[in-house]
């Protein structure tokens, strides 16, 4: 066995103990099986054991059948898991991961009694979600030896897994589980013991900035879902994640997150929850949420067919340059008649903006806003598309630009005035957060990365995502954005801002001060 503080003995030498055998703790053991360790699982309650070690071996066996193992490699980790009839069989355990109910009173009991069983060598790590680990560490003699080691449900899929030292936590053991995650195959994010740690403090900006755009009446929130699904690549719509999740678990979240960092208004969560909650709309747990549920299965809203083009003339500005050019072939192959300026009455006024409205635009340039809409450049042309009106926008002119621009079978949602559109705001949001995350050096710009990507399941990481739209175009939809609202909640994280003044990319990790 090697003596290496910085290392563990190999994987078949290496005794994992798992505490609680729920949803959590058999798939953290599952995983550590699949990765060659022995393991071994308490929970207090014998029936828990064995359901989990019954559910182990199903989720084995449908591997063998997809042919990911063969029979006898999944004979050989199942004989790897022993469960354990006494807390104290843990003994022989070098790291032992708990995963118990989330009461930091019960968490804080379990580690001190664990301290007493194992080994001084041994680390003892909490899966914990929304707990301070510092808190739990608290109460062993030992804190240097304590960690987290936050897994996602299922683990064996989830192939991110946070690392997260507490106060006084040894370097030592976070080098340690970061290479024990990493030989199970799954990426280790290193992230500070702060509210939310990394994932959870990463997407704060989707489901909040989705919500704050339905309370201001923007669109509804299949509007919302469908132009975040299909014109930026989001697996799912923050409302179907929302009701997915259920709006009784995101919205304690989002309050507690809140709270734990004093009522940072970046982090506020929505007035919309709390009469929802009280109506029990729940989500798909309860057949009805932001959307209805007939046998677990959404009800879509029906879209509209595009209406009539009774109005052909459309004066275009150049704002966004090749986009401009294409839009405007698109729209003379669909009939319409590109006007070279926009002072006639009988003229629409189609404007393509970052991060203003468009009767800041129509004010700015001089515009008649009855005119006057405004389509979202950010995500291109092939894609569904946004149209933005202004709060006088002349019904014909809404009706003929929807019909021009759905004329080519590219679907498009038409919403009320706001600065910076859906998806502009929603992912300048996402941005900033992220940058705010590297400011408080609570997780590096990797890490980041990774978590985003693999913990949240964006189509890209968020400094990435600033950097191909460009970080000019983000600081401006945030700057408008709190210029118009006044809400401190868009202010520019000053990560963000220095990297735009030096012309640095999001994705440059901090330079060490030596």
């Amino acid at each position: 066995m090697s003596t290496d503080k910085h290392t563990l003995p190999a994987a078949h030498e290496l005794h994992i103990g798992v505490v609680g055998a729920g949803v959590m703790g058999r798939g953290i053991a599952q995983l550590f099986l699949q990765a060659g360790y022995p393991v071994r699982l308490y929970d207090a309650q014998a029936e828990a054991r064995d359901r989990a070690a019954e559910f182990i071996d199903n989720m084995l066996e449908r591997q063998v059948a997809k042919g990911k193992y063969t029979r006898s490699e999944a004979d050989t980790m199942l004989a790897g898991l022993t469960r354990c009839h006494a807390i104290d069989e843990l003994a022989s355990c070098r790291v032992v991961i708990e995963a118990v109910v989330e009461l930091p009173d019960v968490k804080r009991q379990l580690f001190a009694e664990l301290e007493q069983i194992v080994s001084a060598e041994a680390i003892l790590a909490s899966n914990t979600s929304s707990l301070l680990v510092s808190d739990i560490a608290a109460a062993c003699t030992r804190p240097a030896r304590v960690a987290g080691l936050h897994f996602f449900n299922p683990a064996p899929l989830m192939r991110v897994v946070e690392v997260i030292p507490a106060t006084l936590t040894d370097a030592a053991v976070v080098e340690q589980l970061s290479a024990l995650v990493a030989s199970t195959g799954h990426r280790a994010v290193v992230a500070a013991d702060q509210p939310g740690f990394l994932v959870n403090h990463a997407g704060r900006g989707y489901v909040t900035e989705a919500l704050r755009i339905l309370e201001e009446g923007v669109a509804q929130p299949e509007d919302i879902d469908r132009v975040m699904r299909e014109a930026m690549g989001f697996r799912m719509g923050p409302f179907e994640l929302l009701d997915l999740t259920g709006l009784d678990v995101s919205g304690k979240v989002m309050q507690s997150i809140y709270d734990q960092f004093m009522q940072e208004p970046m982090y506020r969560p929505s007035a919309l929850v709390a009469p929802r909650l009280a109506a029990g709309l729940f989500g798909r747990k309860t057949g009805r949420g932001f959307y209805r549920y007939e046998d677990d299965r959404k009800v879509e809203p029906e879209q509209a067919p595009a209406p009539k083009v009774t109005y052909m003339k459309v004066w275009l500005d150049d704002e966004a340059g090749a986009v401009s050019w294409q839009l405007a072939e698109e729209l003379q192959a669909a009939g319409a008649r590109i006007m070279d300026s926009p002072v006639a009455v009988d003229t629409m006024v189609l404007l393509q903006t970052w991060g203003n409205d468009v009767s800041q635009q129509c004010a700015e340039s001089g515009l008649d806003p009855l005119r006057a809409v405004a389509l979202d450049p950010l995500p291109g042309l092939d894609k569904r598309r946004t149209l933005m009106l202004s709060p006088v926008t002349a019904p014909q002119v809404r009706d003929s630009m929807h019909g021009l621009l759905a004329a080519g079978g590219v679907p498009v949602t038409v919403i009320n005035d706001s600065p910076g559109f859906i998806s502009q705001r929603i992912l300048a949001v996402i941005v900033n957060i992220a940058a705010n995350i590297a400011q408080c050096r609570i997780a590096s710009v990797s890490d980041i990365e990774a978590a985003v990507t693999l913990g949240l399941g964006y189509p890209q990481g968020p400094l990435s995502w600033g950097d191909e739209v460009g970080t000019e175009a983000i600081v401006e939809i945030l700057e408008n954005l709190h210029d118009q609202t006044l809400d401190p909640r868009y202010r520019l994280s000053p990560w963000l801002r220095r990297r735009d003044l030096c012309g640095v990319p999001l994705l440059t990790e901090e330079v060490d001060r030596g």
